[in-house]
């Protein structure tokens, strides 16, 4: 018979266990969590340990959770966004300044938290609370000061603020490059040559992500028959570039998400800038009603677009001044 145990739960598996169980995915919970795939694997394996029960029932290609699970989920829902709402108040008393940013995943790994540092720097009594998802989260939820999104024109509310367009471009470690042309694999010097290396294609069935595939790319430049090496298939933009910078892949990547890493030559453009493409998706950022009313979300959003006139220089693009796009 099983001894059972007494001791109290601890708060970080509980939170990887909630993010797991409302996404129903190992992989976007590290995303939202900002931590690998097998730390929140292994958070979760402590969990159950600890509990002595199995929480999720794991398939091939999907999650689910268990009925020990269903009945933990209720719990840890309510518990953490006490213990979240508490926190918060505890700030606010003590005179803490908390911006509540929303975007989504892979803009707020590549673009924006590596530039969060200086912001902070300069503002050191403001905190800056990032919540990624891939599903847009609705602005009227007041505890949300300002949006970062993606999305062609005539999707965006009005008083969108434009950032920045969108370029694709093929881009690979220099180190494959070199590998290249020492005749383990085929050389780059032409589009062509990608039918001897493997593409990192977007896993992703929406229309955005109809602008983001090797398949446009390759059509676009003459090629809608070619077939690589092999494809390797990813879902996150992140992802894509990691199979980039570590020699296993050539990225189709957002240059305005990149423009830092082929500056600092980790990765470079095999084709220049005749391999670039153009898309119409835009980033955009949006102010909610209460965001407005607050003097430091305006100057975080000001900040944000000041930011955004750098990454147009980055990528070619006209700097002018920001645009505002009106939902028809």
């Amino acid at each position: 018979m099983n001894q059972v145990r007494h001791r109290p739960l601890s708060i970080g598996p509980l939170r990887a266990f909630e993010a797991v169980a409302r996404l129903l995915s190992f992989r976007a919970a590290a995303e939202e969590l900002h931590l690998t795939q097998s730390a929140i694997s292994r958070q979760i394996r402590s969990l159950e340990e600890e509990l002595g029960a199995t929480l999720f029932l794991r398939g091939t290609r999907h999650v689910e959770l268990s009925a020990d699970g269903l009945a933990l989920q209720g719990a840890a829902v309510a518990l953490i966004e006490r213990l979240d709402a508490t926190v918060r108040q505890i700030r606010q008393a003590k005179g803490r300044r908390v911006i509540n940013v929303t975007t989504f995943a892979s803009f707020a790994s590549l673009w924006l938290i590596p530039r969060l540092e200086a912001f902070q720097r300069e503002h050191p009594d403001l905190d800056i609370r990032v919540s990624a998802h891939d599903q847009i989260q609705d602005l009227d939820d007041t505890e949300l000061d300002l949006a970062l999104r993606y999305c062609e024109p005539q999707r965006v509310p009005p008083h969108a603020q434009r950032l920045f367009g969108e370029v694709l471009t093929p881009v690979v470690s220099p180190w494959l490059v070199q590998r290249a042309g020492t005749g383990q694999l085929p050389p780059l010097s032409s589009a062509r040559d990608l039918a001897g290396h493997t593409l990192a294609e977007e896993d992703d069935q929406r229309p955005s992500g109809l602008y983001l595939s090797w398949r446009r790319w390759l059509r676009e430049h003459g090629l809608p028959d070619l077939q690589p090496r092999r494809w390797m298939y990813l879902n996150f933009t992140y992802q894509q570039v990691q199979a980039a910078l570590s020699g296993q892949a050539v990225a189709l990547a957002r240059l305005p998400l990149i423009s830092e890493s082929l500056q600092r030559g980790e990765l470079v453009e095999p084709f220049g800038l005749e391999g670039r493409m153009g898309s119409p998706a835009v980033y955009w950022l949006l102010l909610s009603r209460q965001g407005r009313m607050r003097p430091e979300v305006e100057q975080f959003a000001r900040w944000i677009v000041d930011q955004a006139m750098q990454t147009r220089e980055a990528i070619g693009e006209p700097v002018r001044q920001a645009d505002t796009a009106r939902a028809d």
